[in-house]
């Protein structure tokens, strides 16, 4: 007697006792309990990790990608300040000494400058620039003969031995800058010189300038909010600081890597990071250092990211309430009534599709992650022209060509989106006469042709010709075929082969997918169809994929059927049967070709 044979005669007396038809109801009953309630919970989990952990990948992978563009663009914004307070500084040091040299061609200039006329001239230079303390004029021994200013002990004293008449007296030098110092005065003030030849003889205008004057001059151009600018000679000593952060001609906490140019760095001071920007001015060996900390630099955008991480939490929440409701209300629908098979069938269906649209996430987060790039970076150059410190060309034409770039992405992002929400979409069961070699190329004219080829994988189509028509839901069908072919897929690692053929029979269509993959172990052949059973790493699949492929293919009276070897493939075999209204035209169908 067969197995089956003997299963159907103990099920016949098993119903003809009615106390052992009462246990085994009862004991089944359980079973479907018990089995329901572990289906459920793996289920659920399967469900979960199928969607959080490409979504978790997708944040950490945009968490880093944010805070290394963040942090460049405040780099870039805060190298733009420092340049341009440099050349406004340097421009302002130019001024200064064009202002000197004028003192020479004045009405009231001569070798022996009097009171009066020394007094003249700190009012000319006063009425440019009250950073203006005093004025000197020296002969070529370096005598002050002229002086007018708050200090007039400063008459007559001789300069001979200060740095800046020694080096002002060089050949090739006709201006001087020096360093903040005290002087004969006692106080800090910093001298600008010039040289002027006459009668083959040099001559020296000299005048000191308040550094007070000058750190309001720098407050001044320093329109940016947070941001703090101070300047420090060769040797690292603050020649202009607020006094809140440091002390004139006291030391500087930060030292440039380099003695010319520009350059930006991020220091560590109290426990706050701070982006420090320095550039050396071109009129004098100092350098002009700006500090900007990072939570400021950053405010805006950090505000930003904290409403993208709470909406990437929110909809994890609301995707995972509500994987964890359906699923619930469908093992509560299967735990009351055995009738409703064929809307869970529907249902998990549905879900496989919901876990496949997260496991594409990754794949499809590439083809996003472009317009959106696209977006950013026409975003900033949108931003810069119209910032009038860039200097940039805005006009509307202008802007309107970014805007359009701006378009273009936005729709091309929209497509993407759009194909997967047609994918994820929930559809009611309608069979209706179709072709099978119709709904393959259905499947693999989508996103798969074009993944495959990435990947290298080759697709080969190999159909019948005049193959019969089948009476099934074409979107149950073609959900069976994807999950084959993803399968096929993924068990090719680099570069690989999928065959598809298709023939027929007097009852059936046949359809074969063939892969040149790892294949399998009779071990595993055995569980494949088994539910939450799968091959693939932890998150990369949830086991349910040919557990409802089977169920799918049982409700329509077809099968699938596996073939593997280890290390060789594995193949694929769906049978369905032939749409009724097509069996006596293919009975007198010629002999199939491949």
């Amino acid at each position: 007697m067969k197995p089956w044979d003997q299963t159907e005669r103990a099920a016949k007396d098993a119903r003809s006792d009615p106390l052992l038809s009462e246990m085994s109801e009862t004991i089944s009953d359980s079973h479907k309990k018990i089995s329901l309630e572990k289906l459920g919970i793996r289920f659920k989990i399967g469900l979960l990790l199928a969607f959080l952990v490409p979504l978790a990948i997708l944040s950490v992978y945009f968490h880093f990608q944010f805070n290394f563009s963040l942090k460049e663009s405040a780099k870039l914004n805060l190298a733009a300040i420092s340049e341009s307070q440099r050349n406004t500084i340097d421009l302002f040091l130019q001024e200064r000494i064009v202002n000197l040299f004028i003192q020479f061609q004045s009405k009231t200039f001569n070798l022996a400058p009097s009171n009066h006329t020394m007094e003249i001239t700190l009012q000319n230079l006063r009425q440019v620039s009250d950073a203006f303390i005093d004025v000197g004029f020296f002969n070529s021994t370096g005598i002050q003969v002229g002086y007018t200013g708050p200090f007039p002990f400063l008459q007559n004293k001789n300069y001979a031995n200060e740095k800046w008449f020694s080096v002002l007296m060089q050949p090739n030098r006709n201006h001087y800058i020096s360093d903040i110092y005290l002087g004969f005065r006692n106080k800090p003030h910093f001298t600008i010189a010039v040289k002027q030849l006459i009668d083959g003889k040099p001559y020296v205008i000299r005048s000191t300038l308040d550094p007070d004057k000058f750190y309001m001059f720098l407050r001044t151009i320093n329109h940016a909010k947070g941001v703090e600018s101070a300047l420090i000679n060769q040797d690292f000593v603050y020649q202009i600081v607020n006094p809140d952060l440091g002390q004139l001609l006291g030391p500087s906490d930060f030292q440039p890597s380099a003695m010319t140019g520009t350059g930006v760095q991020e220091i560590n001071k109290d426990g706050a990071s701070i982006l420090v920007a320095f550039s050396w001015l071109k009129e004098t060996r100092w350098a002009l250092i700006v500090k900007e900390p990072l939570n400021i630099a950053h405010a805006q955008m950090y505000q930003a990211r904290k409403i993208m991480i709470a909406g990437i939490l929110f909809i994890a929440a609301i995707v995972g309430a509500a994987i964890w409701f359906i699923t619930n209300n469908l093992i509560n629908k299967a735990r009351v009534s055995a009738a409703k098979q064929d809307e869970l069938q529907v249902q998990l269906l549905h879900a496989a599709k919901l876990a496949s649209v997260g496991e594409l996430a990754t794949g499809v987060a590439h083809e996003i992650n472009n317009p959106l790039a696209i977006i950013m970076a026409t975003n900033g150059v949108v931003r810069d022209m119209l910032d009038p410190e860039f200097g940039l060309q805005a006009s509307s034409e202008d802007i309107l060509k970014e805007l359009e770039t701006i378009d273009t992405a936005i729709f091309r992002a929209k497509g993407i989106t759009q194909k997967l929400l047609d994918y994820g979409r929930k559809n009611s069961p309608n069979p209706v006469p179709c072709n099978i070699n119709k709904l393959i190329d259905e499947v693999l004219d989508g996103f798969k042709q074009r993944e495959f080829d990435v990947k290298n994988i080759e697709i080969s189509r190999q159909y019948h010709p005049a193959l019969p028509d089948i009476v099934a839901d074409p979107d149950q069908v073609r959900q069976v075929f994807l999950n084959l072919i993803n399968n096929a897929g993924d068990a090719i690692h680099n570069t690989g082969k999928i065959t598809i053929s298709t023939d027929s029979n007097a009852d059936h269509v046949a359809v074969t997918i063939t892969d040149t993959g790892h294949g399998m172990t009779p071990d595993q052949v055995k569980k494949i169809f088994d539910p939450f059973y799968t091959t693939k790493e932890v998150g990369k699949g949830t086991g349910l994929g040919l557990s409802v492929s089977l169920g799918i293919m049982k409700s329509m009276g077809g099968s699938i059927d596996v073939q593997a070897l280890p290390g060789v493939g594995s193949s694929f075999i769906v049978n369905l049967p032939i749409y009724e209204g097509k069996k006596a035209k293919h009975e007198t169908k010629p002999e199939i070709t491949k």
